[in-house]
């Protein structure tokens, strides 16, 4: 990690980049934390907290609906045995950051491919496609205050193993950087963590997430 504190202002600014991209509220303060109102069916609200303490845990005692997730910068082991029993953990996440430029990755596009680029309300997203059009690889990019947020990397299965999942990510720090900023920051699964560490990514603390299941 960068260092033994988390910036609250850095997380307040990936999870603006979070809302932005999905054109939804942006984030307002909750004690220590944030929440956002998402009103999706499998996600009613999320409340982030850059640091695990007791408002964490007065929730997770608090809160007995369904799809409301509630989310730290930390370990799972940090709360596996301190919270009721209603709720599931998820999937682990991977906070990381790239301040210099990614590695250098000489990827070329197949003439089966082509990448285009497009800006939607602010968010940037960048696309290749296949010569029938049809998405292979997708992800965005939103720029918040000096951070460039990654968001929604996603390459569709029959089309992994082929580099497009880098050439995107060059190509999105391409637009960082033509707009003056080079500090990058993203959530990866555990399957994406192995793809940005080859790019020069580095962990920037584990993101632990809870919800109960109806």
């Amino acid at each position: 990690m960068m260092g033994d504190l988390i910036s609250r202002d850095l997380i307040l600014n990936w999870l603006k980049a979070w809302c932005i991209s999905r054109d939804l509220p942006l984030p307002v303060e909750y004690k220590s934390g944030f929440k956002v109102d998402v009103g999706y069916p499998d996600q009613k609200q999320r409340y982030v907290f850059p640091e695990l303490n007791d408002d964490f845990f007065q929730l997770s005692n608090e809160i007995d609906d369904t799809w409301i997730y509630l989310k730290f910068c930390g370990s799972p082991e940090d709360i596996k045995h301190k919270i009721p029993a209603k709720w599931e953990i998820q999937p682990q996440g991977y906070m990381m950051y790239c301040f210099e430029p990614m590695k250098a990755v000489h990827l070329e596009l197949s003439d089966d491919y082509n990448l285009k680029i497009q800006v939607l309300n602010s968010v940037f997203i960048a696309q290749i496609l296949t010569d029938k059009n049809k998405i292979a690889s997708e992800g965005r990019l939103i720029l918040v205050d000096d951070l460039a947020i990654y968001d929604r990397i996603v390459t569709h299965e029959e089309h992994r193993g082929k580099g497009l999942a880098t050439i995107l990510m060059k190509e999105l720090e391409n637009i960082a950087i033509s707009n003056g900023i080079r500090k990058n920051f993203l959530v990866a699964t555990l399957q994406g963590k192995f793809l940005y560490e080859k790019l020069g990514w580095k962990l920037y603390t584990l993101y632990t997430s809870i919800v109960i299941v109806p």
